[in-house]
């Protein structure tokens, strides 16, 4: 696979940024690792990072391009800092970046699919949420989500001690709860006939567990299907490297495409 680290301008945020993109690569002598592509523009991953990180994590930590490589998937890894990409009040406008000016980018940049059947969502942790809140909010983008330790009950993490100078620097003191930006009140206002698949996977240890089984469990009280992986494991990366290969494997990707078929 191809490798960059992409330096940019974002308008939306006012002043530049960065993301990792991989592309896939057709390769037939690399030693032990083929790469595939398809004929024509290929499906696209947006994969998030967690608060203490940035968008070359995925990378460093897990191999995501040793597991993307054979499905000919493009991985697309912005950087957010800690804005929970939100457009919070003192963080920049990060969802307005996310959500509006970074497809844009990424399509101007590079030659990959803007397809909902060809499009993903997933990230770790605060990258969780920012996954599911683009899957809740415009669902007509993906074809498919994950959540992989997502804090997916913001209210519950806006309680916590020790995040207070967080929660202030992003929402000034504005109870989530009920709001857009709740996930799981979200789940009662959304049809759920258009949302894309759902995945929710975390750790038995892990502190952000029971705001996944509350999701999961608000979900399934208003008729939407999550696929659920709560087996052993806390808040590391032993287990996301070891998720995120099964959240790949779960993604309806389709079979390489001829280039009429992009007409």
């Amino acid at each position: 696979m191809a490798h960059l680290r992409c330096d940019f301008f974002s308008d939306a945020l006012g002043l530049s940024t960065s993301m990792t993109v991989i592309l896939p690569q057709p390769t037939a002598s690399q030693i032990g690792m083929t790469g595939t592509a398809p004929s024509g523009p290929p499906p696209v991953l947006y994969l998030l990072h967690g608060l203490s990180d940035d968008d070359t994590i995925w990378l460093r930590r897990t191999s995501i391009e040793r597991y993307a490589a054979p499905l000919g998937l493009a991985v697309v890894m912005p950087q957010v800092h800690r804005s929970f990409y939100l457009d919070g009040v003192h963080t920049g406008s990060y969802w307005t970046f996310v959500s509006e000016e970074l497809p844009e980018i990424v399509q101007r940049f590079f030659r990959v699919s803007d397809r909902r059947e060809d499009t993903f969502v997933a990230g770790l942790s605060m990258g969780g949420y920012g996954a599911f809140r683009l899957a809740l909010h415009q669902p007509e983008r993906f074809a498919a989500a994950a959540s992989l330790s997502g804090v997916l009950d913001l209210p519950w993490l806006q309680r916590q001690t020790g995040r207070e100078r967080l929660m202030r620097a992003v929402f000034d003191g504005r109870d989530t709860t009920s709001s857009d930006d709740d996930l799981i009140a979200l789940l009662a206002r959304v049809d759920a006939a258009t949302l894309p698949w759902l995945y929710v996977g975390c750790g038995a240890e892990d502190p952000v567990l029971g705001g996944n089984r509350r999701f999961v469990q608000a979900a399934a009280g208003h008729g939407i299907d999550v696929t659920t992986s709560f087996g052993p494991g806390g808040h590391e990366w032993g287990l996301w490297d070891t998720t995120i290969e099964e959240v790949l494997a779960w993604l309806p990707l389709r079979a390489s495409r001829g280039p009429e078929s992009d007409s």
